[in-house]
């Protein structure tokens, strides 16, 4: 396929590299990569040794040692031609991420907008890694805090945005002056092997040493494990399910390693009397069924105020009717492809346990089959009716299913309803009342770490800090501070005088 070609995809791919060089194991076996949108072979990718594995790491801990004391401006001059090196692809690569998730090309060709964004946005940080000074409570001392590279970082990535989440750690984390090893998806390991090549010349026309951005493919049982496992990681990024996760946090935890969590999202939109559902209901759709309902913070539940549920679900109804079903590479279909046939089994069986705890689906439910949906991915997103405390309704299940569910009494009803479960990536709510909206944005509102109003829950800006709290992990990656995360932190204290006064007041002589 020529998109492949061009970005450096043969038909059979070595899994693991340090950076200009790719190692040439072939002992682990494959992984045959089939694509979601017609269910055709795209590749192979041979999978990663321990030999492999241990060698990236290594090169991953030597090259840090260099690239730690390099200026933070030189740092962020080589993420700068990463960006404009994403700039060229951009059409190649999100095409590429269209054809390994699924999601629409308008998705993909977005997907590798945010990674040129994130790059601008780390180029910029590279000059602005402050620290601050604080007044001493003794005379002729300075006391301040500053920020030091911490080492190579772990990234262990989900399939759903194979690029985008590696850049928000990968940028970030070069400007800081760290090192990077990565761990795709085994579901979408093409992206980020055709990623590694344009890394890879980057690295040889700046002749920097390889081992800045590594690369290993395999399963999480052997390669996933040594990762977390991997005493040179002093802080692992990881993107995926709440057992993932935990999975993760505690291996890490174990051997006082850093994580950062971004798991599972359960997210609600609440609609008040007093919402504008011209404005709500486009954001709704798209917010619950864009990435066929496979993003982290896809709208799970839409709780309305019972006086409106009648028009609500007559408007959405007949927004789900409208909705084109079809190849993600057809601009004019608006929902593809589910990732794999295990998913679709996943939304079966979530609407099945649905109808046994007493929900009642209102639209949509049918696996495609037929000409256009050959590969056996593709559902109808579905609108049912439910209450909160389903076991369903309560766990995230990664596929377009919408949940109605009412609430009468005050805009705190709705809260306790959007808050009622154990996740708490992303929030919204849609009303032109500012008290409604102050309380949502309360410390008595939503939980989560993304709160919006009159705007969906998905689709968030690089500029901010993204995650969220409980089962999500608390981690946080991207925008705002975030990069403090992937530095460690000094205090630093210096006595530019004649005496040696001691905190506190103590006094001690010999």
């Amino acid at each position: 396929m020529k998109i492949l070609d061009s970005l450096g995809i043969a038909n059979n791919n070595q899994g693991a590299s340090t950076g200009a060089s790719w190692q040439t194991t072939g002992t682990e076996g494959t992984i045959e990569v089939i694509s979601p949108v017609d269910g055709r072979l795209l590749a192979s990718v041979y999978r990663c040794s321990e030999k492999d594995y241990r060698q990236c790491s290594a090169s991953a801990e030597e090259t840090f040692r260099a690239w730690r004391c390099v200026p933070g401006p030189k740092r962020g001059e080589i993420v700068r031609q990463i960006g404009e090196a994403l700039r060229a692809i951009k059409t190649e690569l999100g095409t590429l991420i269209t054809l390994e998730t699924g999601k629409s090309l308008q998705e993909g060709l977005g997907e590798v907008q945010e990674m040129i964004d994130i790059c601008e946005f780390a180029v910029g940080l590279s000059r602005q890694l402050y620290g601050k000074t604080m007044s001493s409570e003794r005379l002729e001392h300075r006391l301040y805090e500053q920020y030091h590279p911490l080492g190579p970082v772990g990234i262990i990535s989900a399939f759903n945005f194979p690029a985008a989440v590696w850049s928000w750690n990968a940028m970030i984390a070069a400007v800081c002056g760290d090192t990077t090893l990565w761990k795709p998806s085994s579901q979408t390991p093409l992206t980020a092997i055709a990623i590694q090549h344009l890394l890879g010349r980057i690295i040889e026309h700046n002749q920097l040493p390889e081992g800045l951005f590594n690369l290993v493919v395999g399963a999480g049982a052997t390669v996933g494990e040594q990762l977390l496992h991997d005493q040179q990681l002093p802080l692992v990024s990881i993107t995926g399910s709440t057992r993932v996760g935990r999975r993760g946090a505690e291996v890490v935890a174990a051997r006082f390693g850093r994580s950062i969590l971004e798991l599972g999202g359960n997210n609600a939109i609440i609609l008040t009397p007093g919402a504008n559902l011209e404005r709500a209901v486009p954001a709704i759709v798209f917010s619950a069924v864009g990435t066929a309902g496979q993003r982290c913070t896809t709208t799970r539940r839409l709780i309305v105020h019972q006086d409106l549920y009648p028009k609500v679900k007559k408007a959405l109804t007949a927004a789900y009717a409208s909705l084109r079903i079809g190849s993600p590479l057809d601009q004019k279909n608006h929902v593809g492809p589910l990732i794999s046939r295990e998913a679709v089994t996943g939304y079966t069986k979530a609407l099945q346990e649905l109808s046994k705890q007493g929900g009642e689906i209102v639209f949509g439910g049918r696996v495609l089959e037929g000409e256009g949906f050959e590969s056996g991915c593709y559902v109808e997103p579905v609108l049912a009716e439910a209450e909160n405390h389903y076991p369903v309704v309560q766990q995230e299940t990664f596929a377009p299913i919408l949940y109605l569910i009412t609430y009468d009494g005050g805009v705190e009803n709705a809260i306790r309803l959007q808050n009622g479960v154990a996740q708490g990536l992303s929030s919204s709510i849609f009303t032109d009342q500012v008290r409604e909206a102050e309380l949502f944005l309360s410390a008595a509102g939503s939980d989560c770490g993304i709160a919006n109003v009159n705007i969906g829950t998905s689709g968030a800006e690089i500029g901010g800090a993204f995650g969220g709290e409980k089962e999500t992990g608390g981690g946080r990656e991207s925008g705002s501070d975030a990069w403090k995360g992937y530095m460690r932190r000094q205090t630093n204290t210096i006595n530019y005088g004649l005496e040696l006064p001691l905190a506190q007041g103590i006094v001690f002589e010999l």
